[in-house]
């Protein structure tokens, strides 16, 4: 049986050899441009002859093995780029883009006049003297304490517990450094793509397997419409960590309240930490799902709460979120969880932009609150206009009533299939089901953030090449 070799030079020597399906390198001397020519076609290595490839490199520092796990790339960069392709072969394609959960309507004023004001300040000696420099790591407290008065009054949550950031995406990375390697994970099946990506990235998967299309030793809970998309949380005895959204990206599910209590007893009973996910919980109308997880008697004992402005305020390019660590939640050992991400913050990160707090700050008075609620109100909107489209031209839908996200079936048809006809025949971007796990095949997420003539006519494209009645 042959084995494909690689040769991996650089500019200079030293050279190695390293065997595909195994991670020993050999250290060589340098090699002539003759063996160099000979080395192009074949390699006896143990009395065998096996094929190699000549590979350039510039330092002798290994790849992470891990980051090498991941297949393709990040799924929206990804997406980006086939539409990139396609407006190159149709330069006349008048894109829609359903695809990506970016917002699209403008900040509100109330809310940009109070950054312009934040940065104006910082162009005076007095301004920046109270303004400026380096803040605190956590946030500042003003807006620490009035998050937790806005979200959590009614919750046993305090500013303290509260840590500011730039965003629920790089807190994700950032919680996935403090626990660590070797970690057993638990995700829904289908969900944001960045936590199985980021437990790929720190060590916490085996290889990834093509048939099942799953990562080895993430326990990939399903959700789907049989289940009410609410896993079964047996299968998650032994995991460690628990990745959960409410409500759920793509799937649009929102958690019942006993679904929720379900999830937290769990999580008491196996030891579990749950890393609850609420960036789109301000979309929830339904008052039996909770806007977080802290409602739920005990969770503050097992549950860390991440949230973010992108999706309530505009804040996608801005950048500002913050993660809920209850001062309850304890490692086996007794010592405060809180205490380790205090510390993790304080090292990896400055504090959010002094800008961007300022625009927090003014998202939680009375004024940005309300506008807030209106702009979510017109995403809502958008997303009833999809929802009901797609159920008229014959499609199951679920979502787009607490959530910015339509989940369409097409009966089990190959998603990056729908995905490619959907671009095809009416220059719309959708993101394929099966992109945020192997139970999301045969599905597309549409995304309601647009502009309100954009998705008018995307209902109307849609329509005329797709409709089933």
């Amino acid at each position: 049986m042959c084995c494909a070799v690689s040769l991996v030079t650089s500019h200079h020597p030293p050279y190695f050899f390293r065997a595909v399906d195994s991670p020993t390198h050999l250290l060589v001397p340098p090699l002539s441009s003759s063996l160099l020519e000979k080395l192009g076609r074949t390699l006896p290595i143990k009395g065998r002859h096996r094929k190699t490839v000549i590979v350039h490199a510039t330092s002798n520092v290994r790849r992470n093995p891990n980051i090498a796990k991941l297949q393709a790339g990040y799924l929206f960069p990804e997406i980006n780029r086939i539409k990139m392709k396609h407006l190159e072969e149709n330069p006349d394609a008048k894109i829609i883009s359903l695809g990506i959960g970016d917002t699209t309507e403008p900040i509100p004023q109330p809310i940009t006049k109070a950054m312009a004001a934040a940065a104006e300040n910082l162009g005076t000696l007095d301004g920046y003297a109270r303004y400026g420099g380096y803040g605190a790591e956590q946030g500042q407290t003003l807006l620490r304490e009035k998050l937790a008065e806005r979200f959590y009054a009614d919750v046993n949550i305090q500013a303290s517990d509260i840590f500011v950031s730039d965003g629920s995406k790089c807190d994700i990375s950032r919680l996935q450094m403090m626990f660590g390697s070797n970690r057993r994970v638990a995700v829904q099946d289908p969900s944001y793509p960045a936590y199985v990506d980021s437990s790929v990235m720190i060590g916490n998967t085996e290889m990834y397997d093509h048939a099942s299309k799953q990562y080895g030793k993430i326990v990939y809970l399903a959700c789907s419409s049989e289940n009410d998309f609410f896993p079964n949380l047996s299968l998650a005895k032994d995991a460690e960590l628990i990745f959960f959204c409410s409500p759920n990206n793509p799937t649009g599910a929102a958690a019942t309240r006993d679904q929720l209590i379900e999830l937290v007893r769990h999580a008491k009973e196996t030891g579990s930490i749950i890393i609850y996910d609420a960036a789109y919980a301000i979309y929830i109308s339904n008052p039996n799902c909770p806007k977080t997880i802290f409602e739920i008697p005990g969770a503050d004992e097992c549950c860390i709460e991440t949230c973010s402005f992108s999706k309530y305020a505009g804040f996608t390019g801005l950048r500002l979120g913050w993660t809920v660590v209850p001062d309850k939640l304890k490692f086996a050992d007794g010592s405060l969880v809180k205490n380790d991400w205090n510390r993790l913050m304080c090292t990896s990160f400055n504090g959010a932009s002094n800008i961007a707090q300022a625009g927090g700050m003014a998202c939680l008075s009375d004024e940005g609150m309300n506008a807030m609620s209106e702009l979510v109100s017109f995403y809502k909107e958008n997303a009833a206009i999809l929802k009901n489209t797609f159920e008229e031209m014959g499609y199951t839908v679920y979502g787009g009533t607490d959530a910015p996200y339509i989940w369409v079936s097409f009966d089990g048809r190959d998603s990056w299939e729908i995905f490619t006809e959907v671009l095809t025949k009416c220059d719309i971007v959708v993101t394929p089901g099966s992109g945020f796990g192997p139970a999301g095949d045969g599905f597309i997420r549409c995304s309601a953030f647009g502009h309100r003539e954009n998705i008018i006519e995307a209902a109307h494209r849609l329509k005329e090449s797709f409709s089933r009645s």
